[in-house]
């Protein structure tokens, strides 16, 4: 591609689209060419603040961009992903990237043989705690994610897998490196017709174990990663975006003096700008991205057994069975941890 700017058209003038819009229009290497959504009032307020043009419908602007954000709602990502795909576009479709693995698929399918970047929105793989935990990761042993926050009615009409979790998965899956063997998954639905808290076990074919959780019916937000190896452990706040590492100095800790802690040095830079940063180096430059579209399928892949795992528990619930008294019992004590004791 020259060197002149790339131009970028953002589906779905959303949250997240209008934070996408914002950005591409401060960008250099781009020039944003467009907001669509069928919203056109809302089209019409995020275009005006990025200075450039609403569309009521994504169709009239695909033949002027050259590539595309897509971030519309996830039931609609493979249709309009699809749309851009064959329309020519590169493009960075936020997580997850489909409903299915078959259309997962598909849009891999279509973007090789269009020889186009396909980028998933993993956000959090451009988190400065993220990148720097990265290099220091030695065959985690054990680890525990959490991601909590407060309900939004937004998201409501995807369960808290698919909206939250699913970074955490995407993040599993690049530090440990291994197949999952197995997955015990608990969960309730409290606020929404999906569930909106849930809690899983994840065991690896390398033998490592990872606990996970995530709520969106917290009443504060917390985003948190913790990572133990034989020789270190690293604790990890992408809120913040700090990481604080102890490494033992000895193979025998007779005391914390043996135990040396670092807080590491981070740049402080929003993920989501590095993020469409890097989309648009791969499109220049012809590089495959960090988040491939393969990432994606795997994170959901994932993702869509957990959710198989959760009806399963609620089949037990429904049974009575002994299993989910005791599923039950343990998440009735996360949730005590998230609100605090009964009164």
């Amino acid at each position: 591609m020259s060197h002149s700017k790339i131009k970028v058209i953002v589906m779905g003038a959303g949250k997240i689209g209008s934070h996408h819009a914002r950005i591409v229009a401060s960008l250099p290497d781009a020039q944003l060419i467009g907001v669509c959504d069928p919203n056109y009032w809302r089209a019409q307020m995020v275009a005006w603040r990025a200075g450039t043009t609403a569309y009521r419908d994504y169709r009239e602007a695909l033949g002027k961009a050259d590539a595309a954000i897509v971030a519309v709602p996830t039931a609609l990502h493979y249709e309009v992903g699809r749309a851009a795909l064959q329309a020519g576009l590169h493009c960075l479709i936020e997580k997850p990237i489909t409903e299915t693995i078959d259309q997962s698929k598909e849009l891999l399918s279509i973007a090789s043989a269009k020889d186009l970047v396909l980028q998933v929105g993993h956000v959090e793989r451009f988190n400065p705690a993220v990148m720097e935990a990265i290099r220091h990761i030695r065959n985690p042993r054990f680890i525990t994610c959490e991601r909590l926050g407060p309900y939004d009615p937004r998201v409501a009409s995807i369960g808290v897998v698919m909206d939250l979790m699913i970074h955490d998965l995407d993040i599993l899956l690049t530090l440990v490196g291994s197949e999952v063997k197995s997955i015990e998954a608990i969960g309730a639905s409290l606020l929404s017709p999906t569930e909106d808290i849930c809690n899983v076990r994840l065991r690896f074919e390398n033998g490592c174990i990872a606990d996970v959780t995530a709520s969106r019916i917290s009443l504060s937000k917390s985003r948190k990663i913790r990572i133990f190896q034989e020789d270190s452990y690293l604790s990890l706040d992408y809120v913040n975006a700090s990481l604080k590492i102890a490494r033992k100095k000895a193979p025998l800790v007779k005391s914390l003096a043996d135990v040396e802690v670092m807080h590491a040095k981070l740049e402080k830079k929003e993920p989501l700008r590095t993020e469409l940063e890097h989309f648009l180096s791969c499109i220049r430059h012809r590089h495959q991205p960090v988040v491939t579209g393969e990432h994606g399928m795997e994170a959901l892949r994932l993702a869509l057994r957990i959710t198989e795992e959760l009806e399963h528990f609620h089949y037990q619930r429904k049974q009575g069975t002994e299993a989910w008294k005791g599923g039950w019992v343990a998440l009735e004590g996360l949730t005590g941890k998230l609100f605090g004791p009964k009164v």
